[in-house]
């Protein structure tokens, strides 16, 4: 009895992502494997990010913790709430056998408190898309936005405008997500875009992209437009330095303690006391993108249904939309980043219908 004892106290000093890894070793299926890796490694990074690194330390709290992070991704349109069903079992898939292993006596994803915070699947029948005169409006909103901002008619600073104007522009042209711009408290490797992510040469961004690998996105001429000529304006010191740096004075003062170890000089702004030393400031995070599009959306008056604005996502799935009802589903693939064209024909059925009913009323004529 002893032994077994012993056995699993050294067992279960095993880290999350020892566990994973070793889990997902185990699978016969090169499928599942490669279908389950992403997730599974994101859940490691959450409990990371959560101060649980070992297995014996996961409870049901961190569970339903893992739950309301899965559903804040639903609510921002990141996921569908079948597919954070669907990650919720592969970590509970995990987690038994993780018991099976003796690193858990028992499955902590297996209770209803576990589960309580996990979005209702209910289809997609509520995904928003960014409606074409909105999407304009707001680009002329921001755009007037800061041409006010030059001349001095308006208490919005120059940076500020330019910067709002690059993430709508940015968001409505390029496909890009609000995950892969901005930065995610809970997952370390979601720092933010950078000015050296940028190759306006080759018309490109950088980011991290969902698949949890770096992907290249294609800048239209706007999204480079728009890039360009906030550059101009920020002038960065670095290429390290953030694209759309946080405004949150404390998160600023942090990075500044934590490169020098002392507080900067009380006559020097912190702003300028960071470009002083090259010290990056965090990236604005997916929250405080929200809160912009909340605040442009509002301000341009466009009157969304049940008060919502214009998020993030919608404007991908516009763009989408708008490329494969013009017949070119292949560069929606593209542009979407979607790893086949099936996952493109699944995200616009409604459009595929649609072809099929007029396809059969020409036929019928």
């Amino acid at each position: 009895m002893s032994g077994s004892t012993d056995r699993r106290a050294d067992r279960g000093g095993k880290s999350v992502e020892e566990a994973v890894s070793r889990y997902l070793g185990s699978l016969d299926s090169g499928g599942s494997r490669s279908t389950m890796r992403s997730p599974l490694n994101e859940f490691a990074t959450f409990c990371d990010g959560e101060g649980v690194q070992r297995v014996d330390a996961l409870e049901t709290n961190t569970l339903r913790e893992y739950g309301m992070y899965l559903r804040e991704r639903t609510i921002e349109q990141e996921l569908a709430a079948s597919t954070a069903n669907t990650y919720f079992n592969y970590v509970r898939a995990f987690l038994s056998f993780c018991v099976r292993d003796e690193l858990l006596d028992t499955n902590p994803a297996n209770t209803q408190r576990a589960e309580e915070f996990l979005p209702e699947d209910k289809g997609d029948r509520n995904r928003q898309f960014w409606d074409p005169e909105h999407r304009q409006q707001l680009i002329n909103y921001v755009t007037e936005r800061v041409d006010m901002s030059l001349e001095d008619s308006i208490d919005v600073s120059r940076e500020i405008a330019y910067r709002d104007r690059a993430i709508v522009v940015l968001l409505a042209d390029a496909g890009v997500r609000g995950a892969e711009l901005f930065r995610d408290p809970r997952d370390d490797a979601r720092n933010g875009v950078t000015w050296g992510d940028i190759d306006l040469e080759n018309h490109s961004l950088e980011v991290f992209g969902k698949s949890r690998q770096y992907e290249r996105v294609g800048l239209p001429s706007a999204a480079r437009e728009a890039l360009d000529r906030y550059r101009r304006v920020v002038e960065p010191p670095t290429d390290a330095w953030p694209i759309f740096p946080t405004g949150h004075a404390p998160s600023k003062y942090a990075a500044y303690r934590e490169v020098t170890g002392e507080d900067p000089n009380e006559d020097m702004a912190i702003d300028d006391a960071l470009r002083s030393e090259e010290i990056p400031p965090p990236s604005l995070t997916k929250a405080g993108g929200r809160s912009v599009m909340k605040r442009l959306t509002k301000e341009a008056g466009i009157d969304l249904e049940d008060g919502e604005y214009l998020k993030p996502h919608g404007a991908r799935r516009a763009l989408g939309a708008e490329l494969y009802e013009k017949g070119h589903s292949e560069l929606a693939q593209s542009a979407l980043r979607h790893k086949s064209i099936e996952t493109t024909h699944e995200s616009y059925s409604d459009i595929q219908a649609k072809d099929v009913a007029q396809g059969i009323d020409e036929v019928r004529e």
